[in-house]
């Protein structure tokens, strides 16, 4: 069994929950497919918001279907301090007691409480593999990523296993930059 990856950049993004949706877009709001995703069931939208810190604001900035049961905002390092807002590194879904924003939508606008993280790297792996490899769900890695001139090895990555995943590792926009990462770029994971 190989222990390469598919290694995915994921950039700046919002999930939001129905109520905000139908308040952001308008009563009776639905998420509208723009591009399907790695991860089965998980679609870029065609619906953009902007995101508003004490700093700054970021336009354009895609949310990702379905609804969720929780509003969040995904960010760079970058990202986060253009907005100026200190966000922690967090799993994704994990938001209690991190920052909150305004997001504004071309109906309406919401200040969320809390919800604002940079996402903690991690791969997400179907079970079948995880048990290949040797690994279970929350386990910590690092991944190798050999690129011209920048390669690195990225670690404190989380496993994330789960049947409903597609094997794929994910890291946002500066960790992607930092490795110079190509669209079909490969890692290969090590074991720690």
């Amino acid at each position: 069994m190989s222990n390469k990856i598919l290694v995915e950049t994921s950039a700046r993004h919002v999930h939001v929950t129905k109520e905000h949706l139908a308040i952001l877009f308008g009563e009776g709001a639905t998420l509208t497919n723009k591009k399907d995703l790695s991860q089965p069931g998980q679609f870029a939208s065609e619906e953009r918001v902007t995101i508003v810190g004490p700093k700054n604001e970021l336009k354009g900035v895609t949310i990702l279907g379905p609804e969720r049961s929780a509003t969040q905002v995904e960010v760079s390092a970058t990202d986060a301090r253009t907005l100026g807002i200190k966000a922690p590194i967090r799993e994704s879904g994990y938001i209690a007691g991190t920052p909150g924003c305004k997001i504004i939508g071309p109906k309406g606008e919401i200040e969320i409480d809390e919800g604002v993280i940079i996402a903690k790297r991690h791969i997400h792996m179907v079970p079948e593999t995880a048990q290949k490899l040797g690994l279970k769900n929350k386990d910590i890695v690092s991944v190798k990523v050999n690129t011209d001139g920048r390669s690195a090895i990225l670690g404190d990555t989380v496993i994330r296993v789960h049947e409903n995943f597609a094997d794929a590792m994910h890291i946002d926009t500066d960790e992607s930059n930092a490795v110079g990462a190509s669209f079909d770029q490969m890692g290969e994971i090590i074991k720690q």
